[in-house]
């Protein structure tokens, strides 16, 4: 089991970047994959990025690539998600989860057994 805590929101403007982190209060991240989602005020949960267990996998929401980049520490139990360009419509709280890695990374939320309570991200423009 593990806990995770994100951090690192706040207020930007737009074309700036951010970086938010999301750590293991308790547990470890070690035997997990792990991913970031987002929900905006009255929209459906949004797949934002995975990274794999052993770093060697990484994947995108079609919005996301080549703005975001995922990556992890193992040693330090932590995910990172750096966010450049971003632009008022990435305004969403910004969660992370955790998958076992024995099946794999997903894109699909209802895949992951652990959340944390998301951090607020937002865009001025």
């Amino acid at each position: 089991q593990v806990q995770l805590v994100e951090s690192g929101g706040g207020l930007v403007q737009a074309g700036a970047s951010l970086n938010i982190s999301c750590t293991a209060s308790a547990g470890t991240i070690t035997n997990y994959a792990m991913a970031w989602f987002r929900q905006a005020p009255g929209k459906e949960r949004e797949f934002v990025a995975v990274i794999s267990q052993n770093i060697d996998t990484t994947f995108y929401g079609d919005s996301m690539s080549g703005r975001f980049t995922i990556s992890r520490d193992n040693a330090k139990n932590a995910v990172y998600l750096q966010m450049n360009s971003l632009q008022p419509g990435d305004t969403a709280v910004y969660y992370c989860a955790a998958r076992n890695n024995v099946y794999g990374i997903s894109r699909y939320g209802t895949n992951y057994d652990y959340w944390g309570q998301g951090t607020q991200v937002t865009v001025s423009s």
